[in-house]
């Protein structure tokens, strides 16, 4: 009887004892939920950070692609604009007798390089024709010479140098810029001396490289090209040559480029075709005795272009054609 109760209360222990160890097991599992749903949480916020993070830094690269200049094309205003800025009087007397005065007209911008593409969606090759809803507008280089008021009569520059028939000067001179980078040169152009009439010439020379890389035969590349160093052995006539055909033959290589070998950079200063639009669109029908005085760019301000471009390129779509269409016209000019 005794081993019978003594059995009897075990088993009666065993079963009151049982639902603490299952009320512990259940306090252990609700723990570790607990402490799982704690990790995924901070899984979470970490992940949350990450791609906020994440979202900040794209957002400020995309800030910084549009503040500098993008890889599809080039239209250096902001640099122009800053070294006439902080160029000597001396320095800028020598650009004037150059016949590039007309070129610190040119204000610091953020081109909308959307419009400058569509710009070159709509010039028509073979005909140098650039077609809008205001009409279609012929393209030559009397008409780039009045906008941004350089030279455009006299005879084209050479394309390329014969380096073998250089003068032995000359062939130092050309080793002494080839390769040559847009800052390299910018940063000489600033620094150089010009207290006699060596230095003078070389400042010439440096300028005319750096112009054209800058902005008038402007590339992606930002090293100098075959295509700019002819200029600096035709000193004696360079007010002479025809910088208006200068430009307008590289800006129909670079959309010929663009629409038929179907690169994704368009080289050329399609800023150019900006102004020449602008300025034709607004005074189409009015008497040459009614248009502002050349140079073009000369009439529009900062403000002025800014609201332009920011109108056109809002609007860019509109035409069912994919045309420039008549949008905003500012009383500017």
């Amino acid at each position: 009887m005794a081993d019978s109760s003594t059995s009897s209360t075990s088993q009666s222990d065993s079963k009151t004892k049982q639902p603490f160890h299952f009320r512990a097991k259940i306090k252990v599992q609700n723990i570790q939920v607990v402490a799982n749903l704690r990790n995924l949480h901070q899984h979470t916020i970490k992940l949350s950070i990450k791609n906020l993070k994440r979202k900040q830094s794209n957002n400020t690269q995309e800030k910084m692609a549009a503040r500098n200049q993008t890889k599809d094309l080039k239209c250096a205003t902001h640099l122009l604009s800053d070294k006439f800025r902080n160029m000597s009087e001396e320095k800028k007397a020598i650009v004037r007798d150059l016949e590039f005065g007309g070129l610190m007209h040119i204000p610091p911008l953020r081109v909308h390089h959307q419009l400058l593409r569509e710009l070159a969606n709509n010039f028509k090759l073979g005909e140098n024709r650039l077609e809008t809803g205001y009409g279609s507008f012929k393209i030559t280089p009397r008409k780039i010479g009045h906008a941004l008021g350089i030279n455009a009569t006299g005879d084209l520059f050479p394309e390329k140098v014969d380096y073998k028939k250089l003068s032995e000067d000359d062939k130092i001179i050309f080793r002494r810029f080839q390769g040559k980078t847009l800052k390299s040169l910018t940063d000489e152009m600033m620094k150089i001396g010009i207290g006699n009439e060596e230095e003078r010439l070389m400042f010439k020379r440096i300028f005319i490289l750096y112009i054209q890389m800058a902005f008038l035969l402007a590339t992606t590349i930002n090293k100098i090209s075959p295509i700019h160093l002819p200029l600096i052995f035709q000193m004696d006539s360079i007010t002479e040559r025809n910088w208006g055909g200068h430009v307008l033959t590289f800006i129909v290589k670079g959309i010929t480029d663009y629409k038929e070998k179907k690169k994704k950079e368009i080289d050329g200063c399609l800023f150019a075709l900006m102004i020449i639009y602008f300025y034709l669109s607004k005074n189409k029908g009015k008497k040459r005795a009614e248009r502002p005085q050349k140079p073009w760019i000369a009439n529009w301000s900062k403000e002025q272009l800014v609201e332009r471009m920011t109108a056109e390129r809002e609007e860019i779509l509109v035409s069912k054609h994919n045309m420039l269409d008549v949008f905003y016209l500012p009383e500017c000019c």
